[in-house]
């Protein structure tokens, strides 16, 4: 992670954890190094994403498996907040707009700044698809509790969950 406070928090939380200053575009790791690769809500942080899921695609192992979780590109591609209300303050749909341009915005979150990238999901899928990786799942999960937040939810995706192969080597199992 490039995020100082990210990292801060982490080892705190895990003192035993392995945790690296770094950016998932050039990543401190040999070729093939690892039998999985979890890329969680980082690509939208990344502006080369092609060079990052190269990164990704590098140092998996054949046969290994690269597990991602995004933001949904309708989420980031929300206009003027997302949802448009009705004067009572109850949301009527939610509000989208330049889907297919790709774009940046600074976002902040418990006091960090992250600028996050708007990329239409094509972009992303093209980017795995020319590491020659095989996607082998994908899915927009929906909350499984009821309550304000995940009906909202449930009713534009936030997230996208995607499973993507190496191939193994000829003549390996």
């Amino acid at each position: 992670d490039p995020t100082a406070r990210l990292l801060e928090e982490a080892r705190r939380r895990d003192p035993g954890g392995d945790y690296r200053s770094g950016v998932g575009e050039a990543l401190p790791f040999p070729d093939a190094s690892f039998d999985l690769v979890v890329s969680y809500l980082s690509l939208i942080d990344i502006e080369p994403y092609q060079a990052a899921i190269a990164e990704m695609a590098r140092v998996l192992s054949p046969g290994g498996a690269l597990l991602v979780a995004n933001l949904t590109s309708l989420t980031t591609a929300a206009a003027e907040g997302g949802w448009e209300r009705d004067a009572s303050g109850e949301a009527r749909y939610f509000k989208l707009d330049r889907y297919l341009e790709p774009r940046a915005s600074w976002e902040r979150w418990r006091g960090i700044a992250v600028r996050n990238h708007h990329r239409p999901l094509s972009a992303y899928l093209q980017a795995f698809l020319a590491q020659g990786l095989q996607l082998t799942c994908f899915d927009e999960p929906a909350p499984r509790e009821d309550s304000a937040k995940a009906r909202k939810y449930r009713r534009a995706p936030w997230y996208l969950v995607l499973e993507w192969r190496k191939p193994a080597a000829a003549g390996t199992p």
